[in-house]
């Protein structure tokens, strides 16, 4: 039998190596990390901007620990509905809110403030075996997804007689979906018009999936979900027909939309903050924090950051909506 004390020195032993190898798993907190913040934040609203924000709250636990964020993802339009009633803090947002929306939110007696965050191309995309699509115009686009199209444009050689006579599968954002009004307003002209025969859907994921496996779909949704799943996409270099700078069809890529040639499909998007919520000092840091990050972070996820002035500017706005909303 091994001696008492061999036995003794081995457990010791072996139990100081799982605490320090427990303790190396732990969280490693920033070294500013604020322990004395408590308290919750409520965020929902666009499919898009949700990796930025997510990206955010993700670090913003290290920075403090006991204050808890939650997020989904029910759309601009659904997130602006909870937003006007009172119901969450922060709105997610790949749009402007809508005239009807801010009167709801006026109704409600609350006030708020927009602010951008980063810039995005939505992106226009097939299956990767799709051999003949080499690019597309702004009017074929219109073609496809105008309301006039339901039950009419249904197969590929309608767009281009050099294509294939095979069925056309359109996959795209839902109606609650600021992606929806944003492509609908630059595509067909009009927001928030477009055909109903298509695959619909607010959450980007199930659009990646579908256009992946369907090697007769055409898609579009966040150029972050493009980069996210290029090994399983082809994106489609689009030729807006009104662009006086004669580029041709481009791709899109940070660098053109950030110099607005990846037209016209390039977009800002957006936070919005209650002022009662702003009032809170734990959503106040957390929005500083996120200014402080996102410039970072938002091209960690897939997207466009906007130039530092710009966020200087938002950063101005938010500190003067802080000390309003104090005040009140």
């Amino acid at each position: 039998m091994e001696p008492f004390r061999l036995r003794h020195v081995r457990l010791f032993a072996f139990t100081l190596i799982s605490v320090l190898l427990l303790s190396g798993c732990g969280p490693q907190y920033s070294e500013d990390a604020d322990f004395s913040l408590t308290g919750s934040i409520s965020i929902d609203g666009s499919s898009t901007v949700y990796p930025i924000t997510e990206a955010v709250a993700e670090e913003y636990r290290y920075h403090a620990p006991n204050v808890r964020t939650s997020i989904g993802v029910s759309g601009s339009g659904g997130g602006f509905k909870k937003f006007s009633r009172g119901e969450i803090d922060i709105a997610n947002a790949s749009r402007s809110i809508k005239e009807a929306e801010a009167n709801d939110a006026r109704a409600n007696g609350i006030t708020y403030l927009q602010l951008s965050v980063a810039y995005d191309g939505l992106t226009v995309v097939v299956h990767p075996g799709n051999d003949w699509v080499k690019e597309m115009t702004a009017a074929e686009l219109k073609k496809i997804w105008e309301p006039e199209a339901q039950g009419k444009i249904t197969r590929w050689n309608q767009i281009r007689p050099e294509w294939p006579d095979k069925e056309l599968h359109l996959y795209g954002a839902g109606v609650e979906s600021g992606t929806y009004d944003y492509f609908t307003e630059a595509i067909v002209g009009k927001s928030h018009s477009s055909r109903g025969d298509y695959t619909a859907s607010e959450d980007d994921n199930v659009l990646v999936q579908g256009v992946s496996t369907d090697p007769y779909a055409l898609g579009f949704f966040g150029f972050a979900y493009y980069e996210e799943n290029k090994a399983k996409l082809k994106p489609v270099p689009i030729n807006d027909e009104d662009d006086s700078n004669g580029a041709g069809a481009i791709l899109p890529t940070i660098e053109t939309v950030k110099d607005g040639t990846y037209a016209p499909l390039s977009r800002p998007l957006f936070i919005y903050i209650n002022s009662v919520a702003a009032r809170k000092q734990h959503v106040v840091d957390f929005l500083q924090f996120y200014f402080e990050q996102v410039p970072v972070l938002s091209q960690e996820v897939g997207y466009i950051p906007m130039p530092p002035e710009n966020y200087r500017e938002e950063q101005e706005k938010l500190a003067a909506f802080i000390a309003a909303s104090a005040s009140r």
